[in-house]
């Protein structure tokens, strides 16, 4: 407790010298900041109309609920993906910096985006029995060194009180999606995950969290494996929508 106590003041003198600079384009904020206001105002929010099963926002004029064509002639397994933000400019910097880069600090601006996707009527007066995060494969995980989707459910679990468990693994280590189209993600993620040994989530309600929805294909795939473990609800959320 002494250390901890010795070492505010410490914090405090080095921050006058070396102010804490804006996660995008280095411009001096408070302490408490990651963004500066004028990056955080450039965060493209998705706002309705948008398609009620994964969030793709429609340029057209649509008045109340709809799926999307894509949604429509797919079987995507969660009840509905829940983003608060579209994944470009500032956002899928802060995103790809916390995620390849490891600015893990630039987890609290994600964590937020997260908290606010939870504001959604589609989520908000639902109670989650449980967070998932979507894992990542043992070798991808020593490459990288730590699970993006973890540590954000976890912060996301703090928030809104609801306990992480990890209960699904990768067993199948599989090429980055980018590389590929909607029906090959499909094919790509196939047999990818599996409910971990004595773990079970039969009747309870899961929210799947990730960092970004592109297609929908590993949340869905995520999703799958858990509704044929007994499931009663799987809902998605993400920081960000490509």
């Amino acid at each position: 407790m002494r250390i901890a106590n010795t070492l505010k003041p410490v914090r405090a003198i080095a921050s006058l010298f070396y102010p804490p600079n804006c996660g995008v384009c280095g411009t001096a904020i408070s302490s408490s900041e990651h963004l500066c206001q004028s990056c955080h105002d450039k965060a493209q929010r998705i706002l309705p109309p948008f398609c009620t099963k994964c969030s793709e926002p429609f340029a057209g004029a649509i008045e109340g609920e709809f799926t999307c064509a894509n949604c429509a002639h797919r079987k995507l397994k969660f009840d509905a993906a829940v983003s608060a933000y579209r994944s470009r400019g500032v956002v899928r910097f802060v995103i790809l910096q916390f995620k390849y880069s490891r600015q893990l600090h630039l987890r609290h601006p994600i964590a937020t985006w997260l908290a606010e996707a939870m504001a959604d009527a589609r989520l908000r007066d639902r109670v989650f029995d449980l967070i998932v995060p979507v894992p990542l494969h043992p070798a991808r995980l020593r490459e990288r060194g730590f699970n993006q989707a973890h540590l954000l459910a976890t912060m996301l679990g703090q928030e809104i009180g609801v306990p992480v468990f990890g209960v699904l693994e990768r067993i199948r280590y599989t090429t980055t999606q980018t590389a590929f189209d909607r029906s090959d993600r499909v094919e790509n993620l196939r047999n990818a995950f599996r409910l971990r040994k004595k773990m079970a989530v039969r009747e309870l309600r899961v929210l799947l969290v990730d960092d970004i929805l592109t297609t929908g294909s590993t949340l869905s795939e995520c999703a799958r494996v858990l509704r044929e473990a007994g499931a009663r609800s799987v809902y998605a959320i993400t920081a960000a929508r490509a």
